[in-house]
């Protein structure tokens, strides 16, 4: 089979980039051939063959400066047409079997559909966020839980200005997820791929196509990830650091810990120098910033750690970073919203707590960490549980499975 991966960044940035590479891979590993398109960009993997064709470089966060620029940025948002005559180009010379999409919005956009469905080409899209239920992504309304456009409408996201607190830029996302409902823009995806339960009950409820909805769990490939082989360690974080993903309440949670435990913050993002900041006043001495790792350096890490936290405040789809610890044999401490409590079962291979609340996080952690022989055996036990419940090889089945529906449902012989 021939697989098109279509994304706007095609480096390891974040979780989605981290899933699209590694899922690639994989299905290299099994006879597929695999090709990219994505936007040019300096980070991008090499070798991709096609990045001739690819939309120039543009830069959202922040936003470009000037009338002019910031207005091209705009249009491009709603409707590029380089990214649809480039993607027309690599489909006439690959010619997949299959287009499967991650992350296309704003730096690409939904024209690339229009590139395939003139190919008639299957798509299937895999859902890293809230992107086609909430214009913000994130189901947040300036740093707060929020579900409002989710049942009423992209256009109550300029009414509440919950793109930091910007009518501009709040206007700008509901304007453009209004009009790509409107013009059924997504039509021509064909199946969508929701890795946890409550994001495909999101799109349910806000009507993003139930009828081709798919939950299909993330893999983690543990015959490639050695296994905490002795107890102790201290705590470990691994993500984007910005603002949702709650670093800075972990940080307060670290400071109500005994002076000798300390965090490993693995990752880069726009909160960085806040969080260095946060560190040294609440926890001096005790926060190693290791910015992003690769794979392995990550593993080695996490392996060192006795437990690792995903502090987030916002609804996670299904993250990596629960999975890497489990395969790791590292127990996690998370929070209660979104997809996290699907992947933690409490006092088996974990805790979860209440979000934004630094004292139960650290108590959770406390627990885990006073009984170390008890922190091992519980992640071995998630160790156990992704062997189970996420091997790459039950996720290939799966995914094929969704090719296949996509491909009847598209009309075109298999």
């Amino acid at each position: 089979m021939r697989v098109l991966h279509v994304n706007k960044f095609l480096y390891r940035r974040g979780g989605a980039e981290g899933y699209l590479l590694d899922v690639a891979e994989l299905q290299r590993a099994a006879g597929d051939e695999v090709a990219y398109f994505g936007m040019t960009h300096p980070e991008n993997d090499a070798p991709t063959p096609y990045a001739r064709h690819f939309p120039p470089l543009v830069e959202l966060e922040p936003a470009p400066r000037g009338l002019r620029p910031r207005t091209a940025a705009a249009a491009r948002m709603i409707w590029s047409g380089a990214s649809r005559r480039g993607l027309a180009r690599v489909l006439d010379e690959f010619r997949p079997d299959v287009v499967h999409l991650h992350n296309i919005y704003h730096q690409l956009s939904p024209s690339v559909l229009a590139a395939a469905r003139v190919a008639r080409v299957p798509c299937v899209m895999t859902l890293h966020d809230y992107k086609l239920a909430c214009p913000s992504y994130q189901m947040l309304d300036r740093g707060a839980v929020c579900d409002a456009c989710v049942t009423g409408g992209p256009l109550r996201a300029a009414r509440r200005r919950c793109k930091d607190g910007s009518l501009g830029a709040s206007s700008l996302l509901a304007v453009e997820s209004w009009l790509h409902r409107a013009t059924r823009a997504y039509g021509p995806v064909q199946a969508f791929v929701s890795p946890s339960r409550f994001l495909a009950d999101v799109m349910r409820r806000a009507g993003v196509f139930p009828d081709r909805m798919h939950v299909v769990r993330h893999f983690v490939d543990v015959a490639q990830t050695e296994v905490k082989s002795t107890a102790g360690g201290s705590v470990v974080f691994a993500g984007r650091l910005s603002a949702e993903k709650g670093v800075d309440v972990l940080i307060d949670a670290l400071a109500q810990l005994p002076p000798e435990v300390h965090l490993d913050v693995a990752g880069d993002g726009p909160a960085r120098d806040a969080l260095t900041d946060l560190a040294g006043r609440r926890a001096p001495g005790r926060v190693r910033f290791h910015g992003r790792l690769d794979k392995a350096r990550l593993h080695e890490l996490i392996r060192s750690a006795a437990v690792a936290a995903v502090p987030s405040r916002w609804n996670e789809n299904q993250p990596m970073a629960v999975l890497e610890a489990f395969a790791c044999g590292v127990p996690v401490v998370t929070t209660d919203l979104g997809g996290l409590p699907e992947l933690v079962t409490p006092g088996t291979d974990g805790e979860v707590v209440p979000a934004d609340d630094p004292g139960a996080l650290a108590a959770a952690l406390h627990r885990t960490l006073a009984d170390p022989h008890r922190a091992h055996r519980l992640g071995l036990a998630g160790r156990a549980r992704v062997e189970r419940e996420f091997s790459p090889r039950a996720h290939l089945e799966r995914l094929r499975e969704v090719y296949a529906t996509a491909t009847r449902r598209a009309g075109v012989p298999a």
